[in-house]
Parts: C-alpha cells; sequence; structure tokens
C-alpha cells in the first residue's frame, strides 16, 4: 500500500478507530484528551490527502484518488469511493469543525462520552458521503447523518419543545429520501449500476430527467433548505445545544448543495435547464424572506439562523446559474458559510453559557465588559454581511458575477440580501454591545478564555486567509467545475 492510498482510507475510517479508542479507556479525563488528540489526528490526515494529490495541477482533473470497497465479492458487488478538488475542501471542513466542537467541550460536559462518540459518527457518516462514487452509498450516508443530529436535538436540547424540532429533523429529510430510494432503485433497473462514473456516460430521456431531477432536488433542498422547506431548521437551531447547531449549519446542510453539484447538476443536465427558472424563483423569495424575517427576530440563534437559510438560498442561485464562476462561487460560498455560521453559533454558544439566555432585550452595553469577544462578534458579523477582505465576499461576489452573464434581474434581487442582511446584522451587534449595561439580568462578567481565544482566532484566521488569497482555494476545483458542466452540457453517450 502506497502513502498516499494510507492517508486516503485514514481520512474514511480514522474516525471509527477513534469511536473505539474514546470507548477503551474508563477514566473521564483521559477519554476527553484521547478524543481532542483522535480529532486531530483526523484533520491532519484530512490536510496530508490536500498536499498528497495533485489538484491544483494543469493536467490534474477528476477523481485523483480512489478505492472500491467490495461489499460481496462473490457477487461483485462494490461501492467505489474516490476524492477530487470539490469533496477535499468539504472533508476538511468537516475535520476541522468535528476538532474544534471537541475543543470547546468541558470536562463537566453532561454525558460527555456520549456527545463525542456522535460526533465522530457524524463524521463518518459525512465523509463517506463526500466520498462516494456510488449513489446508493452516497444515499446510505446522507441518511444515517440524520441520527446522531436528531438525538443531539432530542437529547440535549434546551428546551420542552426541542421534541417538535426533532420531529421536523426526521419528517423533512425522510420525506424528500423516499424520493431518491425510488429513483435509485429506477436507475440500477435501467441502467445494471449505481456507479456514478458510469452513469455520467447514460443518456436519460426528456421526460426520465425532469421527473429524477425534481424528485432528487426535493431531498437536496430540505438540507439546503430551499423555501418553504426552510421550515425545520430554524426550530432545530434554537433548540439544539450549541455544538448540534454547530454540526448543522457547518456539516449537514453542505450536504444538499453537494448533491446538488455531484448528482443532479451532470446526470440530468436538461432537469436542471427546464427547472432552473422555478427553482432560482424560489430561492430569491427565500433570499428576501429570510432577510425580512430575521429582522423580527429577538433569538439570536433564530436570526443565525435564517441568515443561513438566507446564504444557503444564494448558494442554490449559482448552481444552476451554469457558468464557472458562480459554480466556483456556490462551492466557495458553502465553504465560507460553514467558517462564518460555525462562528457566530460559537459565539453565541459562549453568550448562552455565561448567562443561559439568547434574546436579545437582555443584553446591552457588553463591548465595555467583553471588549475581545465583541471583536469577534464583529469581525464575523461583518463577514455574515459580505464585508471585503472576508471569505463570504469572494463567495458572493463571484456568484453574482456567474449569475449577471445568465440573468440581470436574479443578479439584481440576489443582491438586496447584502443591504437587507446589514440591516438586521448591524442592528444585532447594536444591541448587544452598545446602549446601556442591563446589570439587572446580567450580573457575571469574563471574557474570552483561552479555549475560546484558541478558537476564535483559528476561524479569524481562515476566514481572511479565504478572503485574501482566493485563488489558493479555488484553483483546486477549478477544473472539477468545468468538467462538471461540460458533463451537463456535452459529452453525453446513449445507453443502449
Amino acid at each position: 500500500m502506497n502513502f498516499n492510498l494510507f492517508v486516503f482510507l485514514s481520512v474514511i475510517f480514522f474516525p471509527l478507530a477513534s469511536i473505539l479508542i474514546t470507548l477503551i479507556f474508563f477514566q473521564h479525563k483521559w477519554r476527553y484528551n484521547l478524543a481532542l488528540s483522535c480529532s486531530l489526528i483526523s484533520f491532519i490526515f484530512s490536510m496530508l490527502l490536500w498536499f498528497v494529490t495533485p489538484f491544483d495541477e494543469p493536467w490534474a482533473s477528476g477523481f485523483s484518488l480512489d478505492y472500491s470497497l467490495y461489499l460481496l465479492p462473490s457477487f461483485l458487488a462494490s461501492l467505489r469511493l474516490g476524492v477530487d478538488g470539490i469533496s477535499l475542501f468539504f472533508i476538511v471542513l468537516t475535520n476541522l469543525f468535528i476538532y474544534l466542537c471537541i475543543l470547546s467541550l468541558d470536562l463537566r460536559s453532561p454525558k460527555l462520552i456520549e456527545i463525542l462518540i456522535y460526533l465522530f459518527f457524524i463524521q463518518w457518516s459525512v465523509i463517506c458521503s463526500f466520498l462516494f462514487l456510488d449513489i446508493l452509498g452516497f444515499f446510505l450516508f446522507f441518511e444515517i447523518t440524520l441520527i446522531p443530529i436528531y438525538l443531539l436535538v432530542l437529547i440535549w436540547g434546551s428546551r420542552a419543545s426541542r421534541i417538535r424540532a426533532s420531529y421536523l429533523i426526521s419528517l423533512y429529510t425522510l420525506l424528500g429520501s423516499i424520493f431518491i430510494l425510488f429513483n435509485i432503485l429506477y436507475i440500477y433497473s435501467k441502467t445494471g449500476t449505481t456507479d456514478y462514473e458510469l452513469l455520467l456516460m447514460v443518456q436519460f430521456t426528456e421526460i426520465e430527467q425532469y421527473f429524477l431531477w425534481m424528485t432528487f432536488f426535493v431531498a437536496f433542498a430540505a438540507k439546503i433548505p430551499v423555501f418553504p422547506l426552510h421550515i425545520w431548521l430554524p426550530e432545530a437551531h434554537v433548540e439544539a445545544p450549541t455544538l448540534g447547531s454547530v454540526i448543522l449549519a457547518v456539516i449537514l446542510l453542505k450536504l444538499g448543495g453537494y448533491g446538488l453539484i455531484r448528482f443532479s447538476l451532470p446526470l440530468f443536465p436538461e432537469g436542471t435547464l427546464y427547472f432552473a427558472p422555478l427553482i432560482s424563483t424560489f430561492a430569491i423569495v427565500g433570499v428576501l424572506y429570510t432577510c425580512l424575517t430575521a429582522i423580527r427576530q429577538i433569538d439570536l440563534k433564530k436570526i443565525i439562523a435564517y441568515s443561513s437559510v438566507g446564504h444557503m438560498n444564494i448558494v442554490l442561485l449559482g448552481i444552476l446559474a451554469g457558468t464557472v464562476e458562480a459554480l466556483q462561487g456556490a462551492i466557495f460560498q458553502m465553504l465560507s458559510h460553514g467558517i462564518v455560521s460555525g462562528a457566530l453559533f460559537f459565539c453565541v454558544g459562549s453568550l448562552y453559557e455565561r448567562y443561559s439566555v439568547r434574546s436579545l432585550k437582555y443584553y446591552g452595553g457588553l463591548s465595555y465588559v467583553y471588549p475581545l469577544l465583541s471583536l469577534v462578534f464583529l469581525i464575523f458579523f461583518l463577514a455574515n454581511i459580505s464585508f471585503p477582505l472576508t471569505s463570504s465576499f469572494v463567495g458572493e461576489f463571484l456568484i453574482l458575477t456567474g449569475l449577471f452573464k445568465t440573468n440581470f434581474w436574479a443578479t439584481l434581487f440576489a443582491s438586496t440580501s447584502m443591504v437587507l442582511g446589514a440591516v438586521y446584522t448591524l442592528w444585532t451587534y447594536n444591541r448587544i454591545f452598545y446602549g446601556n449595561i442591563r446589570s439587572l439580568s446580567l450580573t457575571f462578567y469574563t471574557d474570552l478564555n483561552k479555549k475560546e481565544y484558541a478558537l476564535f482566532s483559528t476561524l479569524i484566521f481562515i476566514l481572511f486567509l479565504m478572503g485574501v488569497a482566493p485563488t489558493f482555494f479555488l484553483n483546486v476545483f477549478f477544473l472539477d467545475c468545468v468538467n462538471l458542466l461540460e458533463h451537463a452540457k456535452l459529452g453525453r453517450i446513449t445507453n443502449n
């Protein structure tokens, strides 16, 4: 086994080994330290995967590493795994935030071992979702991710309505997934395979593409989420613990966008062209609706949740635009949204740990007693409104540039999100950190501790690195975006 394949397999299977390592040791402190070390090792493996494969070489495109996992060797049944420039960054993002989530935990956290196991299980299932070059394998792990996040909301939710929130998560996710299962069975009966690269050479009829694209989209739209399938997300964020909100925003929301880019766009190009105007209209309505709704909220988590829905709907516009710039911008914006929204939920979690309240009416004047935390909030709030030199500015600029080439009016309406986003974001920041200190409600003041300082410093560094040197990241998946759009328009072979 060469070193590249060792790194590739380690990225896949080390989270499972981390679960076993965490369970072996009985001392509480040892378990936490080992879990933190295992998550760091997983992140290092994903970074090594970046450096051992030539994603940014002019001749390197497609899947630089692939591996066949034989489930039933006697029947030659196998599932293929592979990595390209697109899936690589989502794997790095997943491993980074699993490490940061474990770092943010405390030894006194209730049911710490169960949380660690859930985090490693989410890590493994999400990584496999990004790596499988098989629609059946993708579907299996796409569904498996529901289990740990459902339990995190149901067991560690903050209020009694967590039962309703967990019910909505399962309802919206499973409802769309039923269609994917029947689609996979239909595709297998027609083509005899579920292998992604073989399906790229299959020509489905126009009616088949319309049906398959729309039913795949329903499942992915519930994960993104697209208006009006977004109802579950604000409820889930409000009820989930800080870790649950971070996992939802940073990792699980990306599965829907990734599924559209990886499967719907190249496999069913006529369906993409046919439904793009309708879905783009829903995305624009979603952007405007979530911005206006966020202005009315007083719960900090709901404000960030509606902001996330708006940003992901802009990502959807980029995916459907059909230009390389917009597709690159959509991928870049998904990565940026993971950094920014994850950091904002960590910020809200920091306030909630101190005061056990998220309502804006209890906050005010905190910049006098929290100078570092107020600075951290300001940086990520500015990134949330796509301020220049931040990663969000690059992502949205590329999306709007590519979208402008195909649809002027969609670009115009989508651009209003920057203005409306600034309204509720700056208003929220002003309510929390300026004005009079509400001393009757808040009486205990401590600025950033060492863990929070390390966590936020890491995210701020990545935020500005992506904003100042975006080509360092964009070059990795440029050729993959070109290839996806080519598959969506050319090179289709009729299936006999």
